[in-house]
């Protein structure tokens, strides 16, 4: 499977912010976006700066929310087209689509300290959907179905430690966690206001249209 294998800090550099792609390492001081703050990557990152043009900014906006939850251009362009071909606002549809991929659902979950891990952990077979393992980190999940964690990835300390971490970063209001069961359930799909990370999908949408 294709995936972006290079150091992520620098991706978080590069879009002026935090992505949280590392986990507890984004919340510490060493944080490479703290300590080379205002430094865009590359050889020429430390000069001067041009005001972006409106097609620049749509672009960055594409990448920022690509990379936040971990998708290639050819799969982000699919969602955009299910979004588009839904009824509603398609920026809205665009954002549920990437809120309900399995992987995504485990890291809000807090059974996992980035959107990569959690990943993992549902490549490994260590997730259950309705009671039946799933392995594939893109799979949509639906409202009324339940997400839980196999007997192994139970007992891992790395996992206890992510539940415990996720407590003070809070739950969306569309999921509900069993934490001592390390299982929890999509109730609804995730509203716009749900989300509440600075992405302005407009751009976006702007960007596929032309």
């Amino acid at each position: 499977m294709a995936r972006y294998a290079d150091a992520v800090c620098r991706l978080c550099r590069r879009e002026g912010m935090k992505l949280y792609l590392k986990g507890e390492r984004c919340f510490k001081e060493k944080c490479s976006f703290e300590t080379r703050k205002g430094k865009i990557p590359g050889q020429h990152g430390a000069g001067k700066t041009k005001k972006p043009t409106g097609y620049a900014l749509q672009l960055r906006e594409k990448q920022k929310v690509k990379r936040i939850y971990g998708v290639l251009e050819k799969q982000f362009r699919l969602y955009f087209q299910k979004a588009d071909q839904k009824k509603g606002v398609t920026g809205h549809n665009l954002l549920a689509f990437l809120e309900q991929r399995l992987d995504n659902v485990i890291y809000r979950l807090g059974f996992a300290p980035s959107r990569a891990a959690a990943r993992q952990m549902v490549m490994h077979g260590h997730v259950l959907v309705n009671g039946r393992r799933v392995d594939i980190p893109s799979y949509q999940t639906r409202p009324g179905q339940t997400v839980e964690l196999g007997t192994r990835a139970k007992s891992n300390e790395g996992v206890k430690s992510a539940v415990e971490t996720a407590a003070g970063r809070g739950i969306p209001q569309w999921l509900v966690l069993d934490a001592a069961a390390f299982k929890g359930q999509v109730m609804a799909t995730p509203k716009r206001e749900d989300i509440t990370l600075d992405i302005n999908e407009q751009l976006i949408v702007e960007l596929y249209s032309k």
